[in-house]
């Protein structure tokens, strides 16, 4: 029977309450480049205003914002304000926190190619030092373009305002957050972890990606891991394949300078979508510690199957989309966006079939697919089991078979649901597919927590499990190099190839239909 039948779960135990946050950031100053920047405005400020009215910012706390635009500290708190407006609003005793917020906040003007900037921060950092009665480190956020990167993490070393630590337990420590992308490709991946090693320990460099801080994404670890039904069939046994979807509406909008450059590869595949199929791949760490959940997750990478040249065709698809229609409004395409050129041949969609060649997932393959405008916004993890190898039930005419089907819902709502064959009522054998569901809204109630909440308070209690090491950077890039070198070296003669609005280019399909599957089409779309 097509379609299916939701059975919601309810959450045992004494919920659906979530408890109180257990951890509080270090007394510590956050230095944040970039501060007058959209990160900074959308997510940073934000993020860490709700974090301490959430109790997990403690009184012994500043953050300094560090721009080449010429403010005073009245105009950044004003334009910090206006950031941090929706955080909240209207909460009993809102206001009063964010007064003390305010207080810890000040801006420092300078040029970041510039030495006095660094001489002008260190002064800056010793008089805020002052302000504090205990300041456990000093935590810099390199929310700037990332050829900046590297000189920026220089200068910080040889100002010395970044010393190098020998241990993550040092105290006072110092750490940089590094926001994705990591690199253009492997070798510049490798010249900025050589920069980055050559100024400090790999355990102060806290590499973010924003979707490991989404509660689906970590909830992996725990449904995989806590969990004594699952792991028994999570193999090449029960598991025929593996669909993960990062689908967006969203055209390029006011970033086509970027996408020109970047392509749906390096900006979804070589960071997020590598980092769902880690987690879905991996054998269980020995323990919840950083490196024994990172080296797993390492040892994936490396077990990918290279996809070879004369593959490349069979393996991997790539789309880009043209005029079409979201939401009823006809949108234009990809070649008309602002900043892109008529005749581009970047792709804004992508599928690609990965093989990880060990003893678990030997001969299941892992299909990884991301476009924009797209029919709606979803990303999901769905695992496909196998069909039984009898199926001694009659199939009546204009019903069909389903196979069971766990998916990882990770945006917009986050949730798990397994589908599942059962009969329908009456005198007939007849059988229809249910879901039965588990949404977090549902279980725990509305939550207006964002991923950045809980990396940037891992990042200030030195917890580092879910930001990416330097050898999983670059094992990831050595995933993708080949191909990315193939496409560019191949320019397509068919694009725009899909429709806004659509699932994609009909190769895509041809693609997944090779193993005798077809693609999901994610949950609530």
């Amino acid at each position: 029977m097509t379609g299916t039948i939701a059975i919601p779960l309810q959450v045992t135990g004494e919920g659906p309450v979530l408890p109180g946050r257990l951890r509080r950031a270090d007394p510590c100053i956050v230095v944040i480049f970039g501060a007058n920047g959209d990160l900074s405005h959308r997510k940073l400020i934000p993020a860490l205003f709700q974090l301490a009215i959430d109790g997990a910012i403690p009184d012994d706390f500043a953050i300094i914002g560090v721009d080449r635009d010429a403010l005073d500290d009245a105009t950044f708190k004003a334009g910090m304000r206006s950031a941090a407006a929706g955080v909240a609003a209207g909460s009993s005793g809102r206001d009063e926190i964010w007064a003390r917020f305010e207080a810890r906040l000040s801006y420092l003007h300078g040029n970041l190619d510039d030495t006095a900037t660094y001489a002008a921060l260190q002064q800056r950092l010793v008089a805020v030092d002052a302000t504090l009665k205990q300041v456990d480190g000093h935590l810099f956020h390199l929310a700037l373009p990332p050829s900046l990167y590297g000189p920026v993490i220089q200068h910080l070393s040889a100002s010395g305002v970044l010393p190098r630590t020998v241990e993550a337990s040092q105290r006072p420590w110092s750490r940089v957050i590094i926001e994705k992308p990591f690199g253009h490709d492997l070798g510049s991946a490798r010249a900025l972890n050589a920069v980055a090693r050559a100024a400090m320990g790999e355990h102060q460099i806290f590499r973010i990606d924003h979707y490991l801080g989404k509660e689906t994404v970590q909830n992996m670890l725990v449904l995989r891991f806590a969990n004594s039904i699952f792991e028994p069939i999570w193999n090449r046994h029960h598991i025929h394949h593996v669909q993960i979807t990062a689908a967006e509406d969203l055209g390029v909008e006011h970033r086509g300078v970027y996408y020109e450059e970047a392509g749906v590869v390096r900006d979804m595949f070589q960071n997020h979508l590598l980092q769902l199929l880690t987690l879905t791949a991996m054998e269980p760490p020995t323990a919840f510690r950083a490196d024994a959940v990172r080296d797993e997750k390492v040892k994936v990478l490396h077990a990918i199957r290279p996809i070879a040249s004369e593959d490349m065709h069979v393996s991997a698809v790539r789309g880009q989309y043209g005029a079409g229609m979201i939401g009823g409004a006809p949108v234009s395409g990809y070649r008309e966006e602002p900043h892109v050129s008529p005749e581009s041949n970047t792709p804004t969609y992508a599928a690609i079939r990965f093989m990880v060649d060990n003893w678990r997932w030997q001969g299941v393959p892992f299909f990884l697919r991301s476009g924009k405008r797209m029919p709606a916004r979803s990303t999901e993890i769905a695992i496909e089991f196998r069909r039984p190898p009898h199926l001694m039930f009659p199939i009546g005419q204009g019903q069909s078979f389903e196979t069971n089907v766990l998916v990882i819902r990770i945006q917009p709502s986050e949730g798990v649901a397994l589908c599942f064959e059962v009969k329908m009522p009456g005198v007939d054998m007849r059988m229809a597919s249910v879901n039965m569901d588990f949404d977090y809204h549902d279980a725990f109630g509305a939550s207006t927590h964002d991923a950045y909440e809980t990396l940037l308070l891992d990042c200030m209690t030195g917890e580092a499990t879910l930001f990416t090491r330097s050898d999983e950077a670059e094992a990831a890039w050595e995933t993708l190099d080949p191909l990315l070198a193939h496409w560019e070296s191949s320019m397509p003669q068919h694009f725009p190839n899909y429709a806004a609005g659509s699932w994609g280019p009909a190769v895509a399909d041809e693609l997944i239909a090779r193993v005798g599957a077809r693609w999901r089409r994610p949950a609530g779309t």
